[in-house]
């Protein structure tokens, strides 16, 4: 990908990136997980922030996870070029250059960890600076294309959040904060690999060796079931904590359930059945997985305010 200005035709004027365009290198649809995931773990932790410290904590949090964003985005250039799920994005559609992508990555990737070490603690900022480095390089730029596991191992980046926010509050990692993290770190295979079995030719076409492509459906349908079911006690566990309560563990029983269910359909599925039949069974289940973790998330702010009302709690 060449770092000059982007040309939308022979003889036309250069693409000026306008303001869309670099929101976007920021991913932020990500971000909008990494934020609420992060002010959950902020909120429910047992010491509160001055508002404004909180409202700094997490403004901060989230330009971190602009921050990989943007560098991923600089390092896929080339693989997300040739992927119909990725090719819109800014650098491989020419609306940003390479180097731009790099050089506001590695800005924010700066401002936001110091910004949050001088907000809150260190420990916090420790954790943000490991978070971004852990997805740029260790899942971006190494494991995602070489190993079908790279979702699972990197899966980590994404479960930092709500630690982090946690961490901002007390400057310290307790069980609660691990079992938020573990949460998210167990939901992310079965949601990426339901993506990834309606989207396999994107993979395949890209070179990146998902498991879709590497082992195929049958061992990826087998994969989703199996951490699906990996993934009941920890949510479980997380709802039996000083951040659940009763209410949380009825969410908690209903969505696991739910996912349970259709983790199994998606394994036991014949598969001969037609492709838009599939298609349908593995979409439905990559949105409920989406609304599985905000609801679990939710449950957590649900559960405190009834204990600040006297009404919640174990």
């Amino acid at each position: 990908m060449s770092d000059t200005t982007a040309y939308q035709g022979a003889g036309a004027t250069p693409y000026e990136p306008g303001f869309g365009d670099y929101v976007q290198l920021l991913k932020p649809r990500v971000m909008s997980l990494v934020v609420f995931t992060a002010l959950v773990g902020l909120l429910v932790a047992p010491v509160h922030l001055h508002p404004v410290e909180a409202f700094s904590a997490i403004l901060f949090i989230a330009l971190g996870a602009g921050a990989s964003g943007a560098l991923n985005m600089w390092w896929d250039a080339d693989i997300d070029a040739v992927m119909k799920r990725t090719a819109r994005r800014p650098v491989p559609a020419g609306k940003v250059a390479g180097g731009e992508a790099l050089g506001l990555g590695m800005a924010l990737s700066g401002i936001s960890v110091v910004m949050l070490w001088l907000a809150t603690n260190w420990l916090a900022a420790a954790l943000l600076a490991f978070t971004i480095f852990f997805y740029a390089v260790v899942y971006s730029m190494w494991l995602k294309r070489s190993t079908p596991q790279n979702i699972v191992i990197g899966g980590a980046a994404g479960a930092f959040p709500p630690m982090i926010g946690w961490v901002a509050a007390t400057g310290s990692v307790s069980v609660e904060a691990f079992l938020m993290f573990a949460l998210i770190f167990m939901w992310t295979p079965p949601h990426f690999w339901a993506l990834a079995l309606f989207m396999k030719e994107d993979y395949h076409t890209a070179g990146v060796p998902m498991l879709t492509v590497t082992h195929g459906r049958r061992a990826t349908r087998a994969h989703i079931l199996g951490y699906t079911l990996l993934l009941v006690p920890v949510a479980l566990g997380a709802a039996m904590t000083s951040i659940g309560g009763p209410v949380t563990l009825a969410v908690t029983l209903v969505l696991n359930a739910w996912f349970v269910l259709g983790a199994w359909r998606i394994w036991h599925r014949d598969e001969s059945m037609a492709e838009a039949d599939k298609y349908a069974v593995e979409k439905a289940f990559f949105r409920f997985s989406l609304l599985y973790l905000f609801l679990h998330f939710a449950a957590f702010l649900v559960e405190l305010a009834l204990k600040s009302a006297g009404m919640g709690g174990w």
